[in-house]
């Protein structure tokens, strides 16, 4: 072996053991990778940065984009919720529809977006049919994952294989090349977990009552929140006229939260009509209402509150305001479909441990309001203002459902219970059927040919930030850049084990261990490393690396390569047998309580089965 093919192995080893090891971030290792081909001289700098402009790339970032647009107008949510509405209540055809229904997804959108927006569901049907989330969860996944090798943009993988057949002169898979294997892959998928796996499945219910996370609506009244609101109405020559609430300080002076702002539109005259024909005047002025932030108060506003009413009072006679009771609807202050209450645990490492709330400038800095401070073993009520938080503090939130949410990406500091992104609407639900459209459109233009599999992608995405589907901010956190990064990465890694002859070598190596009993061998072969590597490793980036490896056992065998390469797609989404190998499963592992061992007494059968079947079925379809 000459040094090039030691240097080449060397980093390829160091990469998937930093991968595997987590030690350092997957977008950073592919960087490294990079740096260190052009530092060595394996590849030239050009080559080097290749995978960045690769039309692979590409053709995922831009998918990544369609699919955000049918996320963010709440057209894939849509969709999973009407075929979720037959599944009924029976466990075996909850898991068929189930699965049936995120495969079918999962053909068009990532898996990792499918399962995201069907696991609050599926939790639903769970607690409905009164049976165990984990009895559920592992067939979401897995479906997600069979149903992404259904078609040419359900997986990154498949994009991949394609390219490498186009890159060397071959004819690349179509849109539906992967469809007849994918679609016994996800018949085979429910019929085992429906039959078999189902058995093999954990039951793992929640501790009875006391450990049940409690939904929105039972904290409100668990906190007695809707006894403590009042409202108090903005009178003329009132000193608040003009300020924002935070000027006020309603909370740091009085103890009084402002939820919300009730603002009168303008009357119009079929109203006052109306109003003058009752006998009594208990027609109230349409209002407006107003999250309070950054928001002028103006005259005639009325300021949805809560707090105690001797505060309230004080409070409405520094600012020359009327004081008046809560009524019902005032609830929906604190709870809706664009903000609510959650719970927030302070865990031991957590910044706010010491600190005091105004310290913080809690609202200012999250954008959410703490209703209450719950101290395990304190029964008296903490103050707000004064009261230093420690470890073990719960606190009760209010606010938009997206800045509750937003403190779960701050791990350290907070432990948000519960599932607060549940709750969230889609923010451009109106443009759901343009969504429908320009998805409906691509699909036929790639299955047509119109043009190339990235243009056709790349118009697409455009269209849905031109539409407002989404914005050219949303698109930009839609993309998953680490994956992008990774690929771009790993491209040019595979152009240098070609080039230093490291693909030819093992492909020799491979042929002649296998080649001898047949084609079949190899192709099984290649199956199993690729489900091996994809346990540990990303599909995306087993996937590049063994690509190039099938390629040329197929041209050493002097056989069509194309099965080969399709069993490789097929083996990368065979990622069941470890909560790591794909994002789909470490999703659904806290919601279904999942150990490390669930995975691989589900998924290693599955993962059998599969191979038979391609064994059998791909030479069938793609001979060689």
């Amino acid at each position: 072996m000459s040094v090039e093919m030691w240097l080449a192995i060397g980093i390829l080893v160091t990469a998937v053991v930093l991968f595997i090891s987590e030690k350092v971030r997957v977008d950073v290792v592919a960087l490294g990778v990079v740096v260190l081909l052009m530092l060595s001289g394996l590849l030239t700098t050009e080559e080097a940065l290749s995978g960045f402009s690769s039309t692979a790339v590409l053709t995922i970032g831009a998918l990544f984009i369609v699919g955000g647009g049918v996320m963010n107008t709440g057209l894939a949510g849509t969709i999973g919720r009407r075929i979720l509405a037959i599944s009924g209540h029976q466990e075996s055809r909850l898991i068929v529809v189930l699965m049936a229904a995120v495969a079918l997804l999962s053909g068009v959108m990532s898996d990792t977006g499918t399962v995201a927006v069907l696991l609050p569901a599926a939790i639903v049907l769970a607690k409905n049919a009164n049976i165990s989330p984990s009895r559920l969860l592992i067939p979401l996944s897995f479906g997600s994952l069979l149903g992404g090798a259904g078609t040419l943009i359900g997986t990154p993988p498949n994009i991949i294989v394609r390219d490498v057949l186009a890159a060397n002169g071959y004819e690349p898979f179509g849109f539906f090349s992967f469809t007849p294997m994918g679609f016994i892959l996800v018949m085979t998928g429910i019929l085992y977990l429906t039959l078999v796996g189902r058995r093999l499945l954990p039951d793992r219910r929640p501790q009875a009552d006391p450990q049940r996370l409690p939904t929105p609506k039972e904290l409100v009244d668990e906190y007695k929140l809707p006894d403590q609101l009042l409202r108090l109405r903005v009178r003329r020559g009132s000193d608040i006229v003009g300020q924002t609430v935070a000027q006020t300080a309603l909370g740091h002076d009085f103890g009084v939260t402002v939820l919300k702002i009730m603002r009168p539109v303008e009357v119009r005259p079929a109203f006052q009509f109306a109003q003058r024909r009752q006998k009594t005047n208990d027609a109230e002025p349409p209002a407006e209402a107003i999250l309070p932030n950054g928001t002028t108060i103006q005259l005639d506003d009325v300021l949805i509150v809560k707090g105690e009413p001797d505060d309230v009072a004080h409070a409405a006679a520094h600012w020359n305001l009327g004081v008046q009771p809560g009524e019902p609807k005032d609830e929906k202050a604190l709870i809706s479909r664009e903000i609510g209450v959650a719970e927030v645990l302070l865990p031991r490492r957590s910044r706010l441990a010491g600190r005091t709330l105004v310290d913080e400038r809690f609202g200012s800095t999250y954008h959410l309001t703490v209703l209450n401070i719950n101290r395990p073993g304190e029964t008296k009520r903490l103050d707000l203002q004064t009261t230093r938080l420690e470890f073990g503090d719960i606190l009760l939130v209010q606010g938009a459902w997206e800045n509750i949410v937003a403190l779960k990406q701050k791990r350290r500091d907070f432990v948000v219970i519960g599932q607060p992104e549940a709750m969230i609407e889609a923010p451009r639900k109106e443009k759901a059927k343009i969504a429908l459209v320009i998805l409906v459109g691509m699909v036929v233009a790639m299955i047509a040919g119109v043009t190339s599999l990235t243009a056709t992608a790349m118009i697409a995405a455009l269209l849905m930030v031109l539409s407002g589907c989404l914005t050219m901010d949303e698109a930009y956190e839609f993309i998953d850049w680490r994956s992008l990064f990774l690929i771009a990465g790993m491209i040019p890694l595979s152009l240098a084990m070609e080039n230093a002859g490291v693909v030819d070598w093992a492909a020799q190596g491979l042929v002649k261990s296998l080649g001898v009993i047949g084609p079949l061998a190899v192709l099984v072969g290649l199956f199993l490393l690729t489900t091996a590597f994809t346990q540990v490793l990303s599909n995306t980036a087993t996937t590049v690396v063994v690509a190039p490896l099938a390629l040329a056992s197929a041209v050493q065998l002097g056989v069509q390569p194309h099965a080969f390469l399709m069993a490789i797609a097929v083996a990368a989404s065979m990622a069941f047998a470890t909560p790591v190998a794909s994002p789909t499963n470490t999703l659904v592992m806290g919601a279904g309580h999942y150990t490390f061992g669930d995975y691989a007494r589900v998924g290693i059968p599955l993962i059998f089965l599969a191979l038979v079947e391609v064994a059998v079925v791909l030479p069938l379809l793609f001979p060689f």
